[in-house]
């Protein structure tokens, strides 16, 4: 990858996109597009369709008839595998193609786009497609006149809704073991990033997945998102994103065929710093970096900054440095650290949070504003606000943004309880030398994933979910497999 390789790229026009549905690119049912707004500099990039409850109704029909045929939940596991590794080649091969489209689609810089979207897509799809030949039913301790079987089958449709702020990635997490297990998918990319996941679709139908088990609807979540969420015929719903939405799809599951949902959510995830963290300097520099790389728009993100309180002064004044010597600029720019804020709407909400703090008694000791305006893009400068309380907004609410709380704490104990004092519980990070603390602090802060003296950086080998309104179930490794699977007993007698 070179800056003129990415140059290129961006000049290259986006043709308009239609829906994917039974293997073919089709308007929506109305002819009604919408506007794709480049966060880089707010110019129309391309349009979508805007889609129907009718085209998602369409794509869901699709979708049944493949399974039901079983043109593809009918292959053996080997033939399977066989497509998506030849898929997973695929998004290699166009590995760059795809980052910068999708960086002009979401803003994302493209120093980490190229490693978190088409790589760890095509890893993604590699590993579920090398474990679905090694996954085995059981045979259960029955008597000895009794054969007692339990079958793995697939659930049938699976409703995927996916966020903006990853789309390759996070598409891949429920890709990758929904087509595994032999099930056929609907997705539902996010209207402010659809471009490059419809591009990793078509893909998938050139590495010879069959029509119809992979087909994808873009437009308005209110829309196609609730017509997806209140189908009889989807038997699976998966859902990255906020809490709200979330509450609405369990909502349209009890109000449907009582679908099974599996939401991961918000995060307002701490990071603790005590005293006697093995290197201080390095502390600073990931904690800016966890914060702050794609412009703070990670579900995981180490938004709670906890400090012991003896070096709180010196500790925030190393993150201040760090945060200040990150560039926040164009996203194709590969010496761009920080990229651009998705949208005008979410950048709107972030300097909202921001006033927010100020009004609470939180001090601004860095950025706080919207920077270079004059593109026409959505630029935040990362912000650090001290003298966060346990109550404030900014502890309580997910901003999803370049905004860091910093809160100071005295001894374990209280560290403890202002990591649990939120309703999510999704990922956190402890910084000591002490091995035992480290072991006590993992097994007392109520999340799905604790990092100790790192923050960030676990593959698809792990799972990623959280506890309490951070939601359900988990992505990744082999425990995702669970969410796409039925299972059947078969109760034999001898």
């Amino acid at each position: 990858m070179n800056q003129d390789q990415i140059n290129a790229l961006r000049r290259m026009p986006v043709a308009p996109r239609g829906h994917l549905i039974d293997g073919k690119s089709v308007a929506a049912s109305d002819g009604a597009t919408l506007d794709v707004l480049s966060p880089i500099d707010g110019s129309v990039l391309t349009q979508i369709a805007r889609g129907t409850a009718a085209d998602m109704e369409a794509a869901i029909a699709s979708a049944r008839a493949s399974f039901e045929d079983g043109r593809w939940s009918g292959q053996p596991p080997a033939a399977r595998k066989k497509v998506l590794l030849k898929w997973a080649d695929l998004i290699d091969a166009n590995a760059l193609e795809l980052a910068v489209l999708g960086v002009r689609d979401n803003g994302t810089e493209i120093s980490m786009a190229i490693k978190a979207e088409p790589g760890s897509a095509a890893a993604t799809i590699r590993y579920y497609a090398e474990a679905l030949d090694k996954i085995y039913g059981e045979i259960a301790p029955t008597t000895s006149d009794i054969l007692g079987l339990i079958h793995k089958e697939p659930v049938g449709v699976v409703g995927a809704i996916i966020p903006w702020n990853f789309p390759l990635m996070i598409g891949a997490w429920k890709l990758g073991p929904a087509l595994a297990m032999g099930n056929s998918v609907v997705l539902k990319p996010a209207e402010t990033a659809s471009l490059s996941l419809m591009r990793m679709a078509e893909l998938a139908l050139e590495a010879g997945l069959p029509s119809g088990v992979l087909n994808a609807v873009t437009g308005e979540g209110a829309v196609v998102g609730e017509a997806m969420g209140l189908s009889m015929d989807v038997d699976v719903l998966v859902f990255t994103g906020s809490g709200g939405t979330g509450r609405r799809l369990m909502e349209y599951a009890a109000r449907s065929n009582m679908k099974r949902v599996y939401l991961e959510l918000g995060g307002k995830s701490p990071n603790i710093i005590f005293a006697d963290a093995p290197n201080l300097d390095e502390a600073a520099t990931v904690a800016a970096a966890g914060i702050f790389r794609n412009a703070g728009q990670v579900c995981v993100a180490g938004s709670r900054l906890l400090v012991e309180a003896p070096i709180h002064d010196d500790f925030v004044a190393a993150v201040v440095k760090a945060a200040e010597a990150m560039r926040v600029g164009d996203p194709l720019d590969m010496n761009t650290t920080i990229g651009a804020v998705n949208s005008e709407t979410q950048l709107a909400a972030n300097l909202g949070f921001v006033e927010t703090a100020k009004s609470e008694g939180g001090n601004v000791v860095t950025g706080g504003g919207r920077i270079l305006q004059d593109t026409g893009g959505y630029y935040m400068a990362p912000t650090i606000v001290t003298g966060v309380t346990r109550d404030a907004t900014l502890t309580q609410k997910e901003v999803f943004g370049p905004v860091l709380g910093v809160t100071s704490f005295e001894g374990e104990a209280e560290a403890v309880q202002l990591a649990n004092a939120t309703v999510y519980g999704l990922a956190g990070g402890v910084w000591t030398s002490n091995l035992s603390r480290a072991h006590r602090m993992i097994k007392a802060i109520r999340t799905g994933v604790v990092h100790v003296n790192t923050y960030g950086g676990p593959d698809v080998t792990v799972p990623l979910g959280g506890v309490g309104q951070s939601g359900n179930g988990h992505d990744k490794s082999l425990h995702a497999i669970e969410k796409y699977t039925n299972l059947k007993t078969a109760w034999i007698k001898l």
